[in-house]
Parts: C-alpha cells; sequence; structure tokens
C-alpha cells in the first residue's frame, strides 16, 4: 500500500512539475494534481496496452517514439476529463508527456525503496541469492 501512495505521490509531482515547465499545461492546485495523477494512472493501466498493441506497426516504424503520441493523447483524455486540469494543444501535450515520464523516471529511480524495488542486504549491497545444492545419486537421479 505504501508503494501505491509513493507512486500516486510521485506522479502528482511529475504533473505539478510539467505544468510549471510547460505553458500550454495548468493545474489549479494540489488537490486538482492528485486527482488527475489518479485518473492517469487508470487511464495508463487500461488504455495504454490496448493503445499500445493496436499501434504496434507505427510504433516499430518509429522505434518506439510513438508511445510519446500516445501518452500525449492520455494526458489530453484527463485533461477533458478533469475541471481543474488543462493542457492546450498537441505539442503541450506531447512535450508534458515527455516531462512527466522524465520526472516520474528520476523519483521513482530516487525512491526506489518504497516503491518495492531495490532490495538491499547488509552494508547496502544486493542479498545474496539463495542456492539449492543437489548431488547425483548412484542411480542417476538428483537429491
Amino acid at each position: 500500500m505504501q508503494g501505491l501512495m509513493t507512486r500516486w505521490l510521485t506522479l502528482t509531482a511529475a504533473i505539478t512539475c510539467a505544468s510549471y515547465l510547460i505553458e500550454g499545461i495548468r493545474v489549479s492546485g494540489f488537490f486538482t494534481a492528485l486527482v488527475t495523477a489518479a485518473i492517469l494512472g487508470f487511464l495508463n493501466a487500461f488504455f495504454r496496452p490496448v493503445l499500445l498493441i493496436l499501434t504496434l506497426p507505427i510504433n516499430i516504424m518509429t522505434l518506439g517514439l510513438f508511445t510519446f503520441v500516445i501518452n500525449a493523447v492520455l494526458l489530453k483524455m484527463a485533461s477533458g476529463l478533469i475541471s481543474g486540469f488543462d493542457v492546450r494543444g498537441f505539442w503541450s501535450a506531447v512535450f508534458g508527456a515527455l516531462i512527466i515520464s522524465l520526472v516520474n523516471w528520476v523519483l521513482s529511480s530516487l525512491l526506489g525503496d518504497y516503491l518495492g524495488g531495490g532490495h538491499v542486504g547488509k552494508g547496502g549491497e544486493p542479498p545474496e541469492p539463495d542456492y539449492i545444492d543437489l548431488e547425483k545419486k548412484d542411480d542417476g537421479s538428483w537429491e
């Protein structure tokens, strides 16, 4: 549950950062950014995989760059659903999607332990993997 809340706040911070950096993106307040992050997370969970499959040939031809257009479309969809969140123009949506992706990636990598990843062992090093030692018996089976 802590990882979900951390991801939600991370996406909220990324949306807020994009609204400060891109002129065509406007967020009326923190609560609106929080709701936008929830709606954008929902859209990314349910519509993004379908859109990626439908546009797979275009995405392959553009070496994956069309994914930013898909993210921009989802950002525009979110702005249509939320009254305090406004994205004006296609290029604002594309650059906003790029900024949101970058900020979300940076914050997620910095907060890896809180997001459920980056488990560490003693002294900050990765834990040792568990091994199962098998021995071959005389009859050819392993034990």
